[in-house]
This record gives structure tokens, sequence and C-alpha cells, in this order.
């Protein structure tokens, strides 16, 4: 289970690179601002997408590897003009020497800049996620009420916690985060519904939060929250069941691919 970061860091230990990054963009442009690719003397980690942008931008980054040039500050590329290409927007690109001593700073700033999800249960959908979710632009607290059930090795963007009881750690999340609830047990994810409502009251702070789940299983959730003051706005904020329609298939991995699109579609 390796995510982009981690195949960066690893790489980096044996080898230096030349980080590109999007700064900025204006008009259309192949990928937003944040986006990130290693250039290596031979091969990539990531991509900044464009084609021709790519190109040119890991030709300019071997140079600067080789020690042939070196770039000051932020480079301009309009995508039509210079590059040929249909898109039409400028992109702001800049160029960064890593070696290894760079790797305890550039995983805190590259997972840093990802969208925090808070991923609740570490059963078999809980793992499939988290496999899936290791190369989205996310990074994950993972928790659990229960000892070892986490993997040994998992990538530089995904955090294990243990909490119990584990509503407890609704509290500590980061602003922003998405919060998936699928535990072992209806007690405990109604417990944590319960801490992501109360969380909504004076905070606000939570976009998405969903709980795994059946149409009967809400509707049972629903009366036990309306019975402790819960109003129907407050409980039109949670998501369930979860993941886009149409997706049928029962296994951990498919339900992992629908509920992964659903919160991609929650970022826009």
């Amino acid at each position: 289970m390796n995510g982009l970061v981690d195949q960066l860091l690893a790489r980096l230990a044996r080898e230096d690179a030349v980080l590109v990054r999007v700064e900025s963009t204006q008009g259309s442009a192949p990928r937003e601002a944040g986006t990130w690719m290693a250039v290596w003397a031979e091969g990539l980690t990531g991509t900044i997408g464009g084609g021709q942008l790519e190109f040119q931008a890991t030709q300019e980054a071997r140079e600067l590897l080789a020690g042939r040039r070196a770039i000051d500050g932020i480079e301009r590329y309009p995508l039509g003009p210079s590059l040929g290409q249909c898109c039409g927007g400028v992109v702001f690109l800049s160029y960064r020497r890593i070696t290894a001593a760079d790797a305890p700073v550039l995983q805190r700033e590259l997972v840093g800049q990802l969208q925090p999800v808070a991923l609740f249960g570490g059963g078999h959908v809980g793992a499939a996620l988290a496999r899936l979710l290791a190369g989205l632009p996310f990074s994950v607290r993972w928790i659990d009420s229960r000892d070892g059930v986490f993997p040994d090795a998992l990538p530089a963007q995904i955090e294990t916690e243990h909490s119990e009881p584990v509503q407890d750690a609704v509290a500590a999340l980061a602003p922003g985060s998405r919060v998936l609830i699928m535990s072992f047990s209806h007690a405990e994810d109604l417990d944590i519904v319960i801490a992501c409502l109360k969380r909504l009251r004076t905070h606000g702070d939570l976009p998405y939060i969903g709980l795994i789940g059946s149409k009967t299983k809400w509707a049972t959730f629903s009366h036990r929250l309306e019975a402790r003051g819960f109003t129907p706005g407050e409980l039109a904020r949670i998501t369930c069941p979860i993941g886009v329609p149409g997706i049928t298939g029962k296994e951990p991995e498919v339900i992992a691919v629908a509920v992964a699109a659903q919160l991609l579609q929650s970022l826009g």
C-alpha cells in the first residue's frame, strides 16, 4: 500500500530529484495548484499533466538536476502560444532540487496539502478504502476502538489512531475533515454520528459525513437521533447509504470505489 509520497521518499533515499509544482494557474489548465511531480535522471513520480507542458517541464528539470541551468523563482507557461495546447490557459511552475535530507520536510509539505479524511473502522471495507485513498488527494486519519486491526506498513498520508471510546476522536479532527463511519458495530456507528452532529452544532466544519449501511439502518438511526433532539435539518447532513448511486456490488473493493468517488464529488 504505497502512495505517491512514499514512492518519492523511497527513491529520494537513493538519488536526488527536482520537485516541479504547479504554483498557480490562469484560465483552463491541465491540473490545479498544488499538483506536483518529481523528476529523476530517469523516470517521473507523479504528474502535472498537460502532455507538452509536462514534457517541457521534465526537460528543464533534468537540466537543473544535471547542473546545466538554474531556475530562479517561478516560470510562466502560456499553454496555447508557446506549447501548442488547446487549453489556452497559463500555468506557473516552480522547480526545486531535493535530496534525502529534504525528506522530513517534504513529507510534511506534501501530506499537509491533502484533503483530510477521518475513516472510522478498520474492517474489510475500511482497509479497502484506505488502500484506495492512498492514491488520491486525501490524508487519512484511520480510527478504531480495537487494538491490532491496522496493517503494520502504511503510506505516509495515512495515520492510525486507537480511540476508546471511539467517538472521542471526533473532537480532535482537523477542520474540514470528511468523515466516513463504518465501525464494527451499529452502537459505535451511532455514537460517532452523534459526536459529529454535536461538532456540527458548535463548529460546522465537517463538510461530509458518510455512514455505511442501508436505508433501513438509516431509518432506525434517524428515529433514535430525533429522540435525542436532533432536527431533520441536522440529520440531512448525514449521507447514508454512502457511495455514488448505481454501483450495487457488495465486495469491499467495489464499495470503496463508490465511496471514494463520492468523496471526490464532495470536493467540488
